[in-house]
């Protein structure tokens, strides 16, 4: 286990990564072989790097380093400091996807406990970035469905379908893309720093 100046330092890191990676749009290159004929192209996975800074910190500096950063960042943008896609402050608590947000907490702490299980390894840390995934999206679905039935909002809001679809569904397979480059980050680290 990490100790605990190392877990301070990680959780401050873990929050500017998560900052950081709020306003990165994840892009993917276009396959080698078609560099000479059309050069580099970029096709945008739909999501940004926030998950995946939320993930790897979790994978880096463990279970509490994790949690802690993402309840600064929750901290930060819910008094008006605009950290959050959207800007910041207690109305986002309104929003029907502020569960996804919550879910940060939960999300890194079930990766940074599953990641310091064993030693590093590829599966493993995927494991763990998938189980980190699914925390998040379990909160943000059952945020969505709360909201969905008392309207929070205030306001008219999507069919809940379509709500799910929108921040759970259709994100997916971009938040898989960007969970495969997390564990390799990872793993290369975690080799590294020798833990």
């Amino acid at each position: 286990m990490v100790a605990a100046p190392h877990q301070l330092l990680w959780s401050l890191i873990g929050l500017l990564l998560t900052i950081g990676g709020t306003f990165l749009e994840a892009y993917v290159t276009s396959a080698p072989a078609s560099w000479s004929e059309h050069g580099i192209q970029t096709v945008s996975l739909g999501v940004t790097y926030q998950i995946g800074a939320v993930l790897l910190v979790g994978c880096l500096g463990g279970r509490n380093a994790g949690a802690l950063s993402q309840i600064a960042y929750l901290i930060l943008g819910l008094t008006w400091l605009p950290v959050f896609a959207q800007g910041g402050g207690i109305l986002y608590l309104k929003q029907p996807h502020f569960g996804y947000l919550l879910g940060f907490v939960p999300g890194a702490w079930v990766c940074g406990f599953l990641a310091f299980l064993a030693p590093p390894k590829l599966e493993t840390l995927a494991f763990s970035c998938i189980c980190g995934l699914l925390a998040i999206h379990f909160c943000g679905l059952s945020y969505l469905i709360l909201n969905h039935f008392f309207n929070w909002s205030g306001s008219q809001t999507l069919p809940l379908l379509q709500a799910v679809l929108k921040y759970s569904f259709y994100p997916l397979p971009g938040q898989l893309a960007v969970v495969c480059a997390v564990t390799v980050l990872a793993y290369g680290l975690r080799l590294i720093m020798f833990y």
